[in-house]
């Protein structure tokens, strides 16, 4: 399947779903007015097709020439590149560089290595419908490995910190423990649902030395991450059925809460 039919395909995707954490309102306009790539985002995308799918980079990325473009041999070679390539995305040789560093970096930890660059399946799409609400559901796994015994989701992200305690900040702030339940919920009803899942982030840093780390998702964490995947799927279910989207108050006002770490006698506790 291609990225275009994989995007056309009917159904709801994770990272559409997890907008519906901040609310139905929100969800929905995003849903209506996509947000543009950042530089960050088209190089986290061009990162992960460098190092998931090698073979198939080129067919979508061109290293861009070094020219003036304010000059007009530098404006002439320019647009002669971008004719020849007017179905790639640009890309500096800086970039390409900097991943193939990466993709080092990632080779010479065995574990990374055995995972990422093991002779397993990489971009597998999953479609399924979710048998309590009927909704269809979509997905697209990094690298899936099955050893006759389980499944292993890899999930490969780049990010600022790599490290164990840093890395699970943001498995939290960014929604990582619901696209581990909502993944393995998926795999479970495409293949089979009494099949062991497991999930696995491989995370490196984007600047050098490009740090490595491997951080497998707990029992609890993944029970967290399915608990949310049904709970989001259930708000947006019902939005959908009366196509009402909802920000974040209604008819009754919120409340107050004292956060966690503060006494009941309304003193802060020394931590």
């Amino acid at each position: 399947m291609t990225e275009m039919e994989y995007n056309q395909a009917e159904g709801i995707r994770r990272s559409d779903l997890w907008r519906m954490n901040d609310s139905p309102e929100k969800f929905r306009y995003y849903l209506e007015h996509p947000m543009e790539q950042t530089p960050a985002m088209a190089f986290g995308s061009a990162c992960h097709k460098y190092i998931l799918e090698g073979d198939d980079f080129w067919n979508e990325y061109a290293v861009m020439p070094n020219v003036d473009k304010r000059t007009k041999d530098g404006k002439a070679a320019w647009e002669a590149f971008m004719a020849e390539n007017e179905d790639k995305t640009p890309i500096g040789q800086d970039k390409i560089d900097q991943m193939e560093e990466m993709k080092q970096a990632l080779m010479a930890c065995p574990l990374a290595k055995k995972l990422v660059f093991g002779k397993h399946q990489t971009e597998v799409p999953l479609m399924w419908t979710d048998p309590e609400t009927g909704e269809k559901c979509k997905a697209k796994l990094d690298i899936l490995i099955h050893d006759g015994v389980e499944y292993t989701i890899v999930d490969y992200k780049t990010t600022a910190h790599a490290d164990t305690e840093q890395f699970n900040r943001s498995i939290f702030s960014f929604g990582y423990y619901f696209q581990a339940g909502f993944y393995s919920e998926g795999l479970k009803h495409v293949i089979d649902p009494e099949m062991p899942v497991r999930f696995v982030f491989v995370a490196q840093e984007k600047d050098a030395p490009y740090a490595v780390n491997v951080i497998e998702v707990s029992e609890d964490v993944m029970k967290v991450g399915v608990a949310k995947f049904h709970e989001l799927l259930e708000k947006y279910h019902e939005c959908n059925m009366v196509d009402i989207w909802n920000g974040y108050v209604d008819d009754v006002p919120n409340e107050t809460a004292l956060p966690g770490w503060w006494s009941m006698d309304g003193e802060e506790e020394n931590v």
